[in-house]
């Protein structure tokens, strides 16, 4: 199946009329109850997130008739959903509030994000900022961009640059043992690492060039799918640890995306302690 620019435009409207009429009148105005605990007091879900998720996966069945939809909190209750992400004609994952634990903390750090994925290839992606109201986009083959107000500007990654330089984000806690506890030890080798809690929005400013790279150790489709294609159309290199091509349907163990190949081989010999 193609994936035109039309259908692109079409993905990236339901996202923002979502921020628009679900994420935005919710946002510091959850009631007694809205808010609950998924699997820890830091994974979270709202009513707003299983709202815009239903608003979400509505409009998308009706323009795009049986594609497969595969939402965070969908797949959250039935984690069968993922499986068919491999084989399906057209299939689209949905994160309704990326960064649920800073929405939820009152903090205008969140996104609303979802990508095309044809026979299990990322095809389309759209990150959008309900606060701001514009949307970091790519279309496979034809580029990364950001958009709003009428306006569109190419993005692009930042150039290569020595390790003590670079700065990066990452999300350490979520890699088993012993990574888990040596990567903090080893960020020091860069400039400034970090996290926003908020993968869109890390997403975001790396393609843009605000940041060197990015390294993530769960990797939920809804989270990755989206901006990985994001970052690869800006320029940048993207594959998981092992050096494999990134495909949200089968994911190995870490995604690092970086300005390059020969930086990403860099970052991955320091985090990982290993010799090019």
């Amino acid at each position: 199946m193609i994936f035109t620019r039309q259908d692109h435009e079409r993905l990236a409207g339901i996202l923002a009329e979502a921020g628009r009429r679900e994420v935005m009148p919710r946002f510091r105005n959850l009631g007694e109850g809205e808010i609950r605990e998924k699997r820890s007091a830091t994974d979270l879900v709202t009513e707003a997130d299983e709202a815009a998720e239903r608003f979400i996966g509505a409009e998308l069945a009706r323009a795009f008739p049986g594609a497969v939809l595969i939402g965070e909190e969908a797949a959250a209750a039935d984690p069968a959903l993922i499986e068919r992400l491999g084989d399906a004609e057209l299939a689209f994952v949905i994160d309704p509030i990326d960064g649920t634990l800073n929405y939820a903390s009152d903090l205008p750090l969140f996104a609303v994000m979802a990508a095309a994925v044809v026979k299990g290839e990322v095809v389309a992606a759209v990150i959008h900022d309900p606060v701001v109201a514009d949307s970091a986009m790519a279309l496979r083959g034809e580029g990364a961009w950001l958009a709003g107000d009428g306006i569109s500007r190419d993005l692009r990654v930042a150039p290569a640059a020595a390790p003590r330089e670079m700065t990066g984000m990452m999300s350490w806690q979520y890699f088993p043992e012993p990574l888990r506890s040596t990567l903090p030890g080893r960020t020091p080798a860069f400039a400034n690492v970090c996290s926003l809690r908020c993968c869109g929005h890390e997403y975001r400013l790396a393609a843009a060039g605000n940041g060197h790279f990015l390294l993530y150790g769960r990797l939920n489709p809804w989270d990755h799918a989206p901006g990985s294609l994001i970052h690869a159309e800006a320029g940048g290199h993207v594959r998981m640890l092992d050096g494999q091509s990134y495909r949200p349907a089968q994911p190995t163990l870490g995604l690092l995306c970086a300005p390059d190949a020969q930086s990403w081989l860099e970052i991955r010999t320091i985090l990982l302690g290993e010799t090019a």
